[in-house]
């Protein structure tokens, strides 16, 4: 009997960034460093994070780290420093008044240069969701020491720059380091919201820089093709959606755009012609015996049938396929513009267009470039 390991649960950075300020903040007011620290998340739960440096600067001046822990979800910020340099301001006052928190981007946080995102170009990409934790932490840690006071909370992240070269970062026009993310404050294992935020993020932001088209590929290979043929486009409306076929064209239709391209791979077409919401759960046993039916009623070529079905992959199908039968990828193409339509609505114009694995367009709906 085999068991399935249980897949353990990790925390954001934006949950890292107010562990690392509140632990700043508890060395300057109680002259003692704490090996962890109990951060309230958004969902009203609260977390234990183990802090990694904490140093005293000055009288005013203390920085803390903590090591983001992502458990067993695979992420590029996984192991990485996440630090607060936290800084008091004003006067210790024993009743009445209020706090303030100040929230900046250190060395390694990237700065919003694009409109579209939920923070104004000019500020550092650090989330509402986050900046609240922060503000939380802070506040948590004032109340019990009974005062207010300003608090000044500097995130940075070590090598963030280097971090967010493996992102799309820039494409989003956040520049110079990683975003500080985090709606709930958990991470769950293999739960995609860091790239389901990239794709809703980076549609929010094609629209704002004055697309009315978004040109939706599936990875960097269909992206870069898509660049070549529509070179008059701006780089913001090309958007990798991954597997996230739904998700992508739902969004599409909620910031109103005019009209969607879904240019992909054949493999990844024949999934998407099924209507399946994300592809990557289709199996390739199924989708070929899909494709093997579409073929026999296109062409009325039951070996052809026979010999799609028995395929390995639907690229190994395609070698059966073309040149002679491209009325089966025509209706590969039809049910793509059919399946998108469905999860887009009647307000968006869906074109589809289906590459060979050389680039080679066999499949264009039609449309204006």
């Amino acid at each position: 009997m085999t068991y399935k390991k249980k897949l353990k649960s990790g925390f954001t950075t934006g949950t890292a960034a107010a562990a690392a300020t509140k632990g700043a903040l508890l060395l300057l007011l109680d002259g003692r460093a704490a090996d962890d620290v109990r951060v309230r998340l958004l969902t009203g739960d609260h977390i234990r994070i183990p802090v990694h440096t904490c140093t005293r600067i000055d009288q005013e001046t203390a920085r803390c780290s903590v090591i983001k822990d992502a458990g067993d979800d695979p992420d590029i910020t996984h192991k990485a420093e996440i630090g607060a340099t936290v800084r008091l301001g004003d006067c210790l006052i024993s009743s009445g008044g209020s706090s303030e928190v100040i929230i900046s981007g250190g060395h390694g946080v990237g700065r919003v240069t694009k409109p579209g995102l939920d923070i104004p170009p000019g500020e550092p990409a650090i989330n509402p969701g986050p900046r609240e934790m922060i503000t939380q932490a802070v506040e948590d840690v004032l109340q019990q020491h009974g005062i207010h006071r300003t608090v000044f909370s500097e995130v940075s992240v070590t090598d963030g720059e280097i971090l967010a070269k493996k992102t799309l970062n820039a494409r989003l026009g956040i520049l110079g380091g990683i975003s500080i993310l985090g709606t709930t404050g958990i991470v769950r294992p293999l739960s995609h919201d860091a790239y389901i935020a990239t794709i809703r993020a980076a549609l929010s932001v094609a629209k704002a820089a004055g697309a009315d088209t978004a040109i939706l590929t599936t990875g960097r290979r269909s992206e870069r093709f898509s660049q070549m043929r529509w070179k008059n486009h701006p780089q913001e409306a090309f958007v990798q959606i991954g597997d996230f076929f739904k998700l992508s064209l739902e969004t599409v239709s909620q910031h109103r755009f005019q009209r969607a391209v879904i240019a992909v791979f054949f493999g990844k077409a024949v999934k998407m012609a099924l209507g399946i919401p994300h592809t990557h759960a289709a199996k390739s046993p199924m989708t070929l015996k899909r494709l093997a039916q579409w073929a026999r009623d296109v062409t009325a070529e039951n070996a052809l049938a026979e010999k799609i079905a028995a395929a390995n992959t639907a690229r190994h199908a395609l070698d059966y396929i073309l040149p002679d039968y491209p009325q089966v990828v025509t209706r590969v193409g039809n049910n793509i513009v059919r399946s998108a339509s469905a999860f887009a609505g009647p307000h968006v114009h869906i074109r589809a267009v289906i590459y060979a694995f050389d680039g080679q367009i066999i499949f264009d709906s039609g449309g204006r470039d």
